[in-house]
């Protein structure tokens, strides 16, 4: 089953990459009493997300926030080495949280995988973005298989 609107995410761990090494963050902790804007890529580095979808969310970071997102969240399945040095390739400056689903547990549970194994990418998340309050989801934009469309900052801001 895949999450829908007025479902509550699910309890999960995920893992970011911090100047003391690998620090888990919990699902929980992470929405809890916040208003918290999501997206997911399907891989770190990969072209559409490198050159389009983080940047977009980097450049309109303060408008987001400006409309009472507490915070932003890049979700992808990669572990917290690669989040890591893709925040740091990307230039996100704390304006992105980079948060590794390395065994796509969050993801699965949100039935939102996507199955990379033909391009020997494994299980992947699918490409979507989302507006989570206090645990809850209040928007969701997933994409159809290999598109651009509905996920990208400008549609998510759009809806704040």
């Amino acid at each position: 089953m895949t999450i829908s609107i007025g479902d509550k995410i699910p309890a999960a761990t995920l893992v970011e990459m911090t100047a003391d090494g690998p620090n888990k963050v919990s699902t929980d902790e992470l929405f809890a009493g916040r208003t918290v804007a999501v997206f997911a890529v399907p891989g770190a580095f990969t072209p559409t997300c490198s050159a389009r979808h983080l940047p977009g969310f980097v450049e309109q970071a303060d408008q987001i926030v400006a409309k009472g997102v507490d915070e932003i969240v890049c979700i992808s399945v990669n572990d917290a080495f690669v989040m890591g040095a893709w925040g740091k390739a990307q230039g996100v400056d704390g304006k992105v949280r980079l948060l590794a689903d390395g065994n796509g547990d969050l993801t699965k549970a949100l039935g939102l995988t996507l199955d990379g194994t033909g391009f020997g990418m494994g299980l992947r998340s699918q490409r979507y973005s989302m507006l989570v309050k206090d645990g809850v989801v209040t928007q969701l934009n997933v994409e159809k298989p290999g598109a651009f469309e509905v996920s990208d900052a400008g549609t998510l801001l759009g809806q704040l």
